[in-house]
């Protein structure tokens, strides 16, 4: 049986001396190429350390501070960035066979583009968060939500330039097929009216995102009766369902009609009470402790985003230690998970005037770590 079966395969693996040496070849060079690629993958692991090294040993301290501050929380993304770039690299090991080569550089080449752009857009994130709102309040100007927007604005910037170095090391003419799109876009816009509008409101929606799923909200679809309170359901293409509180029904409303409507997110209406301990060495007098309250009140008022008059300042000597205790009590307001954390930036940047502040006066203190948030939801 053994005998028949080494009969019928011999003459299937019997090649000529041209086609041995190709295989072994071939062999050699996948083998050098998956080690290669097995080698980026751990040197990849060790991209934040190189680079740490490599700005420590070339650049100043000031530099350095830098990179602890915007590159230190990205060390992960910075990781796999580092790992698919190498591994980008290393495809040329195999360029002399170009089926393959073509074939896997077109996944290598936008998975290098994709983490590129979002390590890029995070690492804006990091620096406007860090240094572009101080740099804003030193000019005089509030720090509000168009922060953010400029956030968003600069995303799609850096999601555009993406596309553009995808399509061109791809060889592919994005200008004139945008340019043939626009041409075509025109008949179909006539021939679609009202699905485009229906198509441009889910792109508002999704660019503003005034819900999400999950979100209860109440709308005002005729004016003439009550309004429609209920939960998101989805957001499609072309509708969004709202899953309504009080019949269980599913309505589904168009999306360039929501786009157009007054909506309020109750979801969102929420409070984040932020609580901050402040421990003084010492036994504060009555006209420190008036003193602490006013920087208090004053650093802390002057936020935005800090729901006004909600500041509490309660001063008491501890039970474990001598000296005096500050507990400050307040509230931030936010539309979203961005704003939030938008808000505990600026008290991050409070926390240090209250800290100056103080200490012009002489008053010694020890701000506790960390600051205590805790959620406060809107009551319906």
């Amino acid at each position: 049986m053994i005998e028949n079966l080494k009969d019928i395969l011999d003459p299937w693996f019997q090649f000529d001396t041209e086609t041995q040496r190709f295989l072994i070849r071939l062999g050699l060079q996948l083998a050098i190429f998956l080690f290669f690629i097995l080698l980026s993958c751990l040197v990849g692991r060790y991209t934040p350390v190189l680079v740490k090294m490599l700005v420590q040993r070339f650049f100043p301290s000031q530099v350095s501070s830098v990179y602890e501050n915007l590159l230190e929380p990205l060390e992960k993304l910075l990781e796999i960035t580092g790992t698919i770039i190498l591994i980008s690299v290393c495809l040329n090991l195999i360029q002399e066979y170009r089926g393959l080569y073509d074939f896997l550089s077109f996944f290598a080449d936008l998975t290098v583009i994709i983490s590129v752009a979002w390590l890029v857009s995070r690492f804006f994130r990091q620096f406007v968060r860090r240094y572009g709102i101080a740099t804003i309040q030193k000019v005089g100007l509030e720090v509000d939500e168009m922060l953010l927007v400029f956030e968003t604005i600069a995303n799609l910037i850096v999601g555009f330039v993406a596309v553009l170095a995808f399509a061109q090391s791809q060889n592919v003419n994005l200008i004139g097929l945008l340019a043939g799109l626009g041409i075509g876009g025109i008949a179909v816009a006539f021939a679609a009216q009202k699905t485009l509008e229906q198509i441009l409101g889910t792109i508002v929606l999704y660019l503003d995102r005034p819900f999400v799923p999950g979100d209860y909200i109440r709308v005002s679809l005729n004016p003439h009766a009550e309004d429609v309170y209920g939960r998101i359901e989805s957001i499609g293409l072309r509708s969004t369902k709202l899953r309504t509180t009080a019949k269980g029904t599913l309505t589904i409303i168009p999306n360039s009609t929501l786009a157009n409507l007054d909506i309020e997110n109750i979801t969102r209406g929420k409070k984040v009470m932020v609580l901050l301990y402040l421990d003084f060495f010492d036994i504060l007098a009555e006209r420190e402790q008036a003193l602490v309250e006013q920087v208090v009140q004053e650093s802390t008022n002057a936020l935005f985003g800090i729901d006004p008059g909600s500041t509490k300042v309660k001063l008491f000597e501890p039970e474990d230690k001598p000296g005096t205790r500050a507990r400050v009590t307040f509230f931030i307001l936010g539309s979203s998970e961005n704003s939030i954390q938008l808000r505990k930036r600026l008290l991050e940047l409070a926390n240090k005037t209250i800290s100056k502040e103080l200490k012009s006066y002489e008053i010694k203190f020890m701000m506790q770590e960390p600051t205590i948030y805790v959620e406060s939801p809107m009551t319906i």
